[in-house]
């Protein structure tokens, strides 16, 4: 059996990271359906999914490594074709990636006691997000 369900986002722009979990555990109950997997995928290509201990100091831990890692402040190739500024945004997405797989049994997540789901937002403004949950098993 397959279900698909939508998590609606309304988000702050780049740094912006929400825990989906509640809402991914909600889904995966009102599927009906008891034990396989969630696959989560985010639409858009400057987001993305991740797993995190949601706790304060790893959300400012995260969006530093990020600037670290691909920093908004320097100029992309894209950003040249577009001129939208969010080059960095796009490169970001495609490091974490836009989706992962959660097996669950008895209608309940299996993650670790510290992970949760975490959405990342990585474009340089607000944005409408919609996170696809497609839940299959038995």
């Amino acid at each position: 059996m397959v279900k698909t369900a939508e998590i609606k986002l309304k988000t702050k722009g780049a740094g912006d990271l929400i825990d989906i979990t509640d809402s991914i555990n909600k889904a995966v109950k009102e599927s009906g359906i008891s034990s396989g997997i969630v696959t989560v995928f985010v639409a858009g290509s400057t987001a993305g999914l991740t797993t995190i201990e949601y706790e304060p100091g790893l959300l400012k831990d995260f969006p530093k490594l990020m600037e670290k890692l691909i920093p908004s402040d320097k100029t992309y190739h894209h950003d040249e074709t577009w001129h939208d500024g969010n080059g960095f945004s796009h490169l970001r997405s495609a490091v974490i990636g836009t989706d992962m797989t959660v097996p669950f049994v008895n209608g309940q997540l299996t993650l670790g006691t510290w992970q949760q789901v975490t959405f990342c937002e990585f474009d340089n403004r607000a944005r409408s997000r919609t996170v696809v949950c497609q839940i299959m098993g038995d």
